[in-house]
């Protein structure tokens, strides 16, 4: 409905790149638990971090939905490198969105030929999702800023080579909402550290991990968006990114589930009194739940990011996505496990990792029940503001192909 010719070429591209290449490499991320750097490199190198970036700067100007279907393409095989992509692209939006002219010379170019990983580090200890409420700072000294915190769960920690920072810039007589600033610190600077990887539950080969600065200095000019404007910053990306990519992993994830379930039901060395494993009714039924909540998911989903991107205003669709999409994936998940029985407990077929994979996705951009709170204040008409969906429309929308002929003219 929502998908063109590019967008289907698109998907062919990156399913036949996720069959042949990345998932031989599945089974040694699982195994070593490790964070998979190599892999985030190759996949890095076909070009699909640049999927929203404009083509001035390198990318393909893809726009939403063409990142929706590689983000999901690639979580199908692997929910790990799946959340790679949609933390790097996570990482580019605050370039997107902010940065200078000089700033987007800078990074985007090297960032849509793979050749450089982006994350944005929000996330505290004493604050999570009240991100109004960090302890990490800033101060500055002459033309330099010097940062001091640590940071939690920050997607591509280990792998990221220039993390955008939000810290707190403004004293208790600031205003706010305008207490927070960011800043694009490279993964080299003198005094940020990387603690040491814990592998967690799931998405092993994905990296999350913890920054920890002490007394890092960056010039002044590394600032993205302006004085006071670091929460604007963390917003409209994990509104924007965050949670159109989150939903796009879900529908990965999703997918496999039930590919690898109907392989399963279908297996003809799995007879149950003569007949297929799909044909006892409780199956039959539960599978064609699991399909329904995948359509519906998947429709969420690309209608969100179509009217992204024709700049039309999407927050409310975006939350919803992500909610059902999350949820619709848990509750298929359940359901799958229950087909499996004790054959989906080991660990020869994927069920348990997928199983695993998905329990990483709620918390990120806003737990379901944030985004229920959202919707709820939405329809009481408690007013935040604009929309960041129209805040960034000129940004965010898909150039119509006369502009692109005169831009590329």
């Amino acid at each position: 409905m929502f998908e063109t010719h590019d967008h289907q070429r698109l998907r062919q591209q990156v399913r036949g790149f996720a069959d042949n290449h990345l998932a031989p490499r599945v089974p040694g991320m699982e195994s070593s638990r490790a964070v998979d750097i190599d892999t985030s490199a190759l996949i890095a190198q076909q070009g699909w971090i640049g999927v929203t970036i404009a083509r001035e700067y390198g990318g393909r100007g893809a726009g939403h939905l063409a990142k929706t279907i590689v983000i999901e393409e690639l979580a199908r095989v692997s929910g790990a490198m799946g959340a790679m992509v949609q933390a790097s692209q996570l990482g580019a939006a605050q370039i997107i969105h902010f940065g200078t002219e000089r700033q987007k010379q800078r990074w985007l170019p090297p960032i849509a030929a793979g050749e450089c990983l982006p994350t944005i580090a929000v996330t505290e200890q004493e604050s999570g999702g009240n991100v109004l409420d960090m302890h990490t700072s800033a101060r500055r000294e002459g033309g330099e800023w010097v940062l001091n915190g640590r940071k939690l769960y920050v997607g591509n920690s280990h792998v990221g080579h220039v993390h955008g920072v939000v810290v707190r810039t403004g004293g208790d007589d600031t205003r706010r909402s305008k207490c927070l600033s960011a800043f694009l610190v490279e993964h080299d600077r003198p005094g940020l550290t990387l603690l040491p990887y814990a592998p967690p539950l799931g998405l092993h080969g994905f990296s999350f991990g913890d920054l920890v600065l002490h007394n890092v200095r960056v010039p002044a000019a590394n600032m993205i968006g302006g004085l006071g404007e670091g929460l604007d910053v963390a917003y409209s990306s994990s509104v924007l990114y965050g949670r159109p990519n989150l939903t796009a992993v879900a529908l990965g994830i999703h997918q496999a589930l039930l590919n690898e379930t109907i392989a399963f039901t279908t297996d003809p060395r799995r007879h149950r009194r003569g007949a297929p494993l799909a044909e006892l009714p409780v199956n039959r039924q539960r599978i064609g739940q699991i399909k329904q909540r995948l359509m519906t998911a998947r429709a969420l989903a690309y209608q969100a990011a179509h009217m992204l991107d024709h700049g039309q205003p999407c927050d409310e669709e975006l939350m919803n996505a992500k909610q059902y999409g999350v949820e619709a994936l848990w509750n298929s998940a359940l359901a799958v496990m229950k087909i499996h029985a004790a054959a989906g407990l080991r660990r020869d077929r994927p069920i348990e990792r997928l199983l695993r994979d998905a329990f990483h996705l709620d918390a990120p951009a806003g737990t379901g029940d944030v985004q229920i709170h959202r919707l709820a204040e939405g329809a009481l008409g408690i007013d935040h503001g604009p929309p960041w969906s129209v805040r960034f429309a000129p940004l965010t929308a898909l150039q119509p192909p006369t502009a692109t002929k005169e831009a590329a003219a």
